[in-house]
């Protein structure tokens, strides 16, 4: 990989840069962007992975991406440190009850709902998005939401004096059975599209009109105390309307803050983006002065790029992520796209503090995938569960099939 890597570097000094034919994430990163930059320092010992030569790292280090990864895992204060950036902390945002679970195509039983919320409240996460109050005719999967809440008010997880349970609202109707005088919600998230086509098939309406629906939503939210989450979906491409330009993340991101959303998360629905793309986007963001703690990723794995797209989020600032445990999810409106990132991947991943017990959340992960009979798409949660000893069997000593060598 070095050779060629240094092959391509050297063949593009000396020519023009030209437009490729098919995207390399390697090449634009690497090598374009690298080219750009101006003379630069060798990178330190620390950073120098053994197979890249002294060229290649010089060249590599000139990345604004590179550069900002080199930061991230290989500080100076980190030098002595296993887990360089351990005293950061990284905020995961639980997806799997609500996103995970809506494109399954078998209704999963209130009962198991619950227990899923639950047994996630004993993790450490400290945000579980537990339901969504859209039409039932449109995602039957969320139609006992209300029940999912009132369970919630009624018979709280424990502990679960630090941890928020959020539920999706499209609309104002929504928002009414999400204020239950009986079982109000104490955050809300609402969802629009940086996608005209993806904006017409999910809310059926453009994307000035959805803005303009959820401003009410965002206001009476807000004067009842509730705290609003937004959504921006499509944000690297969509399946209806092609690429999306950062231009219109920027100008939905920018809309969604001002209505009073605490925080935007940017979602790759269909799980296109790659390294290149979640960086352009991701600068282009804090370039137009949105603050990046402010922002926070939702990737989904359809391309199996979820992961590295984290490490980019984490390299530019961004500490707040969506997740699902199991690596739950789809979109019904998505043709194709796959589960989110994996919680237990995630937070094995990033090597900072995010208060989650992963051993406790990989048999959540095992838990969930057995019962709803689908594959556990964590890396993860199956590899640690599979390290530990087998349990031992009560034999009789007399008996000869219990015999083993």
């Amino acid at each position: 990989m070095a050779t060629v890597l240094v092959r391509y570097i050297a063949l593009e000094t000396d020519r023009p840069p030209r437009p490729p034919t098919m995207f390399c994430a390697s090449k634009h990163i690497f090598g374009r962007l690298a080219l750009k930059a101006g003379p630069g320092a060798t990178p330190p010992i620390s950073a120098r992975p053994s197979f890249f030569s002294p060229r290649t790292l010089r060249l590599l280090s000139q990345s604004r991406l590179f550069a900002s990864v080199k930061d991230l895992y290989y500080s100076p204060s980190a030098a002595s440190s296993p887990s360089p950036s351990s005293t950061e902390h990284v905020k995961i945002v639980e997806v799997g009850p609500r996103d995970g679970l809506q494109n399954e195509k078998t209704i999963v039983p209130l009962s198991t709902k619950i227990s899923l919320i639950e047994r996630l409240s004993r993790t450490g996460l400290s945000v579980i998005e537990a339901g969504s109050f859209v039409a039932p005719k449109w995602v039957p999967q969320m139609a006992d939401s209300s029940s999912i809440l009132a369970h919630l008010n009624k018979n709280p997880p424990q502990p679960s004096q630090h941890i928020s349970y959020p539920f999706l609202v499209p609309n104002l109707k929504g928002l009414d059975a999400a204020l239950s005088p009986t079982h109000p919600a104490s955050e809300i998230a609402i969802f629009a599209s940086a996608s005209e086509g993806f904006s017409q098939r999910n809310l059926n309406c453009s994307i000035d009109e959805s803005l303009a629906r959820f401003a009410p939503v965002v206001s009476r939210a807000l004067d009842a105390g509730v705290k609003v989450r937004g959504y921006v979906s499509m944000v690297i491409a969509c399946p209806y309307s092609g690429p999306t330009p950062p231009a219109a993340v920027v100008d939905i991101t920018r809309k969604l803050l001002d209505m009073g959303c605490y925080e935007v998360s940017l979602g790759d629905t269909t799980g296109v983006g790659n390294p290149h793309t979640v960086d352009v986007l991701i600068k282009a963001l804090v370039e137009a002065g949105i603050p990046v703690d402010k922002l926070a990723c939702h990737f989904h794995d359809t391309y199996g790029q979820a992961i590295v797209n984290c490490m980019v989020g984490l390299a530019n600032g961004v500490r707040v992520f969506d997740s699902s445990v199991a690596g739950l999810g789809g979109c019904p409106y998505a043709k194709g796209a796959t589960g989110n990132v994996a919680t237990e991947d995630l937070v094995y991943f990033v090597g900072m503090n995010t208060g989650v017990d992963l051993e406790r959340l990989s048999e959540v992960g095992a838990w969930i995938s057995d019962t709803i009979g689908r594959k556990n798409n964590s890396k993860v949660g199956p590899a640690l569960l599979a390290k530990r000893p087998e349990p031992k069997t009560n034999t009789n000593e007399g008996d000869d099939t219990a015999a083993s060598s």
